[in-house]
Parts: C-alpha cells; structure tokens; sequence
C-alpha cells in the first residue's frame, strides 16, 4: 500500500514548482556587431561644434564657482576641448580594421598567444573619471595570428571611450572572437577607478578585477587556470 504524503503547505491550482521555472540563462549576453565592427561616430553624426563644446566648458567654470574670464582660465576651455579629442579619440577608430591583417607564417602553433599587461587608461561613463590599468589578452588562433602590437591598439580604441569596465572587458573579447574567430579568448583587466579612489568612499588603491572567456577558455577549466597562472606569474 502506498503511503499518502500530504504537502505541509497546500499549493495555488496554477502554482509554478521552483523545479519547473525557466532556469536564467548561463551563457553571457552577445554584443551588438556595431560596437566593435566599425567606428562608433559616424561621418553624418550631428554633433555640437568646437564653440559650443568650448562654451559648455565656460559654463561648468562658472558652476563650480569660478571666474572663466580670470587670466589663468581664459583658455582652458579650448584646452579641456583638445583633450577631450586625445582621450576620446576611440569614438572615431574602427576596432575591426585593427585586427583584420593577419599572418599565416606561424609553423603550425597550436597553443594560446598571451599578451599581458597592457597598460591603458579609460574613462568612466558614471562620473567621466579615470579608471587605468593592466589588460591581459589571449587567443587561441586558427592557422593565422595577429600582429600582438594590434591586440594593444584594440584595448586603446576601447578605453579611449566613456566606460564600465565590465563593458571594457566584453568588447575586446567579442571583437577578437567575431574578427579572427580563433578557438578561444581570454581577457582580464585589473584596474584602479579614481570614481572610487578620490572620491565618495575614497579608498585609494582598491584595484577592480574583470574577465571574460570564449571557446575553449570557458569550456575547459585546465586553460583557463592557464592563462591565469600566467597573468598572475612572476613580472
């Protein structure tokens, strides 16, 4: 005779059981193309023009509670603008023409290319502050390889953008999996963010540690404790 075993709480008629909810997707949301394919300004944008880009920098002068018109200020703004060209200049380069030369000579290496401390600086799109760092990149590649200076221009184009770092470390992996579609990428950033270090909780050298992994760095947990024992090795 079986046993009758009542439930201690009775359940609602359409009460979803925790075992047959959807489970939340595991695998990391996909990038759109366009943000690693192609400049993220395009020629036909609208955009404000040097003198009002100037003047808006005259109007924060004047916020804060300065004087703009005192000598030591006069040209700052046109100062502020130029460099804001410098460090935002990743806004007009093209992530994919930076890795779309490859070379076939590689004698038939099979292993992953590891390329470490990189060292950058971003900004942060929250407070428009700096973050700097060290990037550390791997591919495994498919019969042909980049130029390793060209894995440290894509981290600048990148950085040189408003940022999360989380955002930072997903665009250089997808770019480098959807471009030279190899067998695997590994990225990791380490970062010090002056949002944090200078401001509001203020503690100064608390360093930021992302990562993303494709292929075989995500399926196989032997090469991606590779690629970490390497990144964290002796300088």
């Amino acid at each position: 005779m079986d046993a009758l075993i009542k439930p201690l709480r009775p359940g609602k008629p359409n009460e979803v059981k925790p075992s047959d909810a959807k489970l939340p997707e595991t695998r990391p949301a996909e990038l759109d193309p366009s943000e690693f394919l192609a400049a993220a300004v395009r020629p036909d944008q609208p955009r404000p023009s040097r003198a009002e880009a100037e003047q808006a920098v005259q109007t924060l002068l004047g916020y804060i509670g300065e004087n703009p018109d005192r000598e030591g200020l006069l040209d700052t703004p046109r100062r502020v603008v130029e460099a804001f060209d410098e460090l935002y200049q990743g806004y007009h380069q093209c992530p994919a023409e930076v890795l779309n030369r490859t070379f076939g000579e590689t004698a038939g290496y099979d292993d992953f290319v590891l390329v470490r401390d990189i060292e950058f600086t971003s900004q942060c799109e929250h407070h428009m502050m700096p973050f700097y760092g060290r990037a550390h990149i791997a591919y495994t590649p498919v019969e042909r390889v980049v130029g390793l200076s060209k894995l440290a221009r894509l981290t600048d184009i990148f950085a040189r953008r408003l940022q999360t770092q989380e955002h930072l470390t997903a665009q250089i992996a997808a770019a480098i999996d959807e471009i030279l579609k190899p067998r695997g990428v590994a990225v990791m950033i380490e970062a010090e963010h002056t949002c944090m270090s200078v401001r509001g909780v203020a503690k100064h050298g608390a360093m930021t540690f992302t990562s993303r992994f494709t292929g075989m760095f995500r399926d196989n947990p032997a090469e991606q404790a590779r690629f970490l024992s390497m990144v964290r090795g002796p300088r």
